[in-house]
């Protein structure tokens, strides 16, 4: 039995003691009283008409008159005369009862009270004996009267001090129920804090659950910027803080390789010319202060990203990549007041940094793309200005021709409905953990990938009608084919509240299929998306929903944020895999974050695996699943 059913048993109990003890002593009280009175009253009736009997002739017509109208009063039972030898002379009998209280409550309080008996004279001798019984209707009505009263007020009271209990209750049950889930949360490993309840016992409690709930937050905090601080150590060049050159590739080439919107954007190559006459000019001190400006610069032009995506290629060229961007002339701008503002911190000095510009499309072949560089480069570095940025213009064949073609050409698709493509996610025993399904809209009567029509639906603001479709789409599928389903949610979406309702409302209707559903979000949340992914996942935890991170990289650091949102699993960024075998540095750095994963229950995924070799250190180093080009299901 709960506390709380115990708590109103007790509750209850404690009134109905109260209202029986209450009452039954009030019966018992009025009814000695009662008692006493019709006692003295008999005693006091007989004395009388026997004295007024005594001043009379001893005729029995005129005594029996005399006893008569007392009797025909009403408030006798019975009346008797008897003479000396104790034969009856006169004697009035009325029935037993009369009135409307209950013969069970006549019963339970039965009167018993002993006749009036007093001595009739007859001068001075006795002449006989009057024995008068009062009636007992108007005690018991008296009595029953009194007690109906005490029971309404009793009820009232009662009714009264159940709506006191329930508000009682209530504030217990409230704190109680936020300690309960508190306590099963942290046995879920989230470990959520709670405001602190105003009884003494729940809020020492809570206390203790916060301060659990902190530390694990201190923790976690602590070991994640530890881990990212040896990712920095490992992957980052000391001087400029840009990535490794090895690194920088291995994200080129994921980035490549992928569907997503981010497959597509701009690459920015910018050389420092005649490194070593500035070393010499500047001293090395400031000529790396002058080389850690260029890339702080650089990294402004990204505000879209966690981390700015440079990597330092050998010690005079820095190479930027750029998702999203498609406007190569406003990139051009940008890049040039970037290169001006680094050649002021060395007025004195003649900084040249040829920069060459290229875009990059899905599945561009990394070579060549470098190639296109370096020639783009070379060129840069021929020319006599300051302004040495080149731009490399590549054809890019638009599905439409302006935007309004593009809005009305998505919409139709998003009304007639997007297809999923369906990618298996396997463990170390090669079972299938779910699948992924990217969405594809048919465009220009072709199903195309997330890479050519994201960054429209993004311009457009049209992500939660996309992402609505897509649920829409997978329990369709889901009804013929009951297989767990991995489906994107946009930043967008999840701090839409019209989104949040529809989906809810939507996944109602079907509570079974909702059970196969994964929703995956990216890594890259703001601290007010992080706040709505919390309420998607309080709103959509209960019918019975799945939730994980993607594209988990640079940004793990944020894990100390979620761990109170209740995340199932954790998808590495493929840049992290890529190569992981021959990479001891990577393995530490994949390692670390399993571990860490593992501490607060949230499975780790990676993804991108290319071939067995990646898998199968992937595998050995505790990543618990897998999925990418390299992975194929039985």
């Amino acid at each position: 039995m709960s506390l709380i059913k115990q708590l109103w048993l007790a509750i209850i109990t404690l009134l109905l003691l109260s209202f029986i003890g209450s009452l039954a002593i009030s019966i018992t009280t009025s009814r000695d009283y009662i008692e006493q009175e019709v006692r003295i009253k008999n005693e006091d009736n007989a004395t009388a008409l026997a004295l007024s009997m005594s001043q009379l002739d001893k005729d029995l017509v005129t005594l029996e008159l005399l006893i008569a109208a007392q009797f025909d009063t009403g408030y006798y039972r019975q009346i008797t005369l008897r003479d000396t030898d104790d034969s009856v002379l006169i004697e009035r009998t009325a029935e037993e009862y009369s009135g409307d209280v209950p013969a069970w409550f006549r019963q339970l309080v039965e009167f018993d009270v002993p006749s009036g008996i007093a001595t009739i004279q007859d001068g001075w001798r006795q002449y006989g004996t009057l024995e008068l019984e009062s009636q007992h209707s108007f005690a018991y009505t008296s009595l029953w009267r009194s007690m109906l009263e005490l029971a309404a007020w009793f009820l009232l009271a009662g009714v009264i001090s159940l709506a006191i209990a329930t508000v009682i209750v209530r504030g217990i049950k409230h704190p109680l129920s936020r300690v309960v889930s508190q306590a099963q949360d942290i046995s879920a490993r989230r470990f959520t804090t709670i405001k602190e309840p105003r009884t003494l016992e729940l809020r020492q409690v809570t206390q203790a659950m916060n301060v659990l709930s902190a530390n694990v937050h201190q923790m976690l905090s602590h070991e994640s910027h530890k881990l990212d601080e040896l990712r920095r150590h490992l992957q980052h060049d000391r001087v400029t803080g840009a990535l490794n050159r090895d690194v920088f590739m291995g994200k080129l080439s994921s980035q490549l390789s992928s569907d997503d919107a981010r497959a597509s954007g701009m690459l920015v190559m910018v050389r420092v010319q005649d490194l070593e006459t500035l070393n010499e000019q500047l001293g090395y001190a400031d000529t790396d202060q002058l080389l850690a400006t260029l890339v702080s610069q650089l990294g402004q032009l990204d505000s879209a990203s966690a981390e700015p995506i440079i990597g330092r290629l050998n010690g005079s060229d820095f190479i930027f990549m750029l998702p999203l961007m498609d406007d190569v002339e406003e990139l051009r701008i940008q890049v040039m007041a970037a290169l001006a503002e680094v050649a002021a911190t060395a007025p004195n000095v003649e900084i040249y940094l040829p920069t060459a510009i290229v875009p990059y499309a899905p599945h561009d072949e990394r070579g060549t793309l470098l190639a296109t560089l370096d020639d783009a480069l070379a060129q840069a570095e021929s020319l006599t200005s300051f302004e040495q940025v080149v731009v490399r213009q590549r054809e890019r064949v638009s599905l439409y021709s302006t935007h309004a073609e593009w809005r009305t050409a998505l919409e139709t698709a998003i009304l007639v409905g997007p297809e999923l493509a369906y990618f298996p996610v396997i463990n170390t025993k090669g079972d299938i953990l779910h699948y992924e399904c990217p969405a594809r809209l048919n465009l220009a009567g072709e199903w195309q990938t997330a890479g050519v029509f994201i960054p429209w639906i993004t311009r457009f603001d049209m992500e939660p009608a996309l992402d609505l479709a897509v649920v829409k789409k997978a329990l369709s599928n889901l009804q013929t084919d009951p297989k767990p389903v991995g489906i994107n949610l946009s930043a967008a979406s999840i701090t839409n509240t019209q989104f949040v309702n529809d989906l809810r409302a939507l996944l109602a209707t079907q509570p079974l299929l909702a059970k196969q559903l994964c929703f995956e979000v990216p890594a890259t949340l703001s601290t007010h998306a992080i706040g709505s992914l919390r309420g998607l996942c309080t709103a959509l935890r209960p019918l019975g929903c799945t939730f994980g991170i993607e594209h988990v990289g640079a940004e793990f650091t944020k894990l100390a944020d979620l761990h109170d949102v209740g995340l199932s699993y954790l998808k590495m960024d493929s840049s992290l895999i890529h190569a992981l075998h021959a990479s001891t540095e990577q393995q530490t750095i994949v390692r670390g974050m399993a571990t860490l994963c593992h501490s607060l229950g949230i499975e780790v995924i990676g993804e991108g695996v290319a071939d067995d070799e990646e898998l199968v250190c992937l595998f050995r180093v505790g990543v618990d699943g897998a999925t990418g080009p390299g992975v194929h299901h039985a």
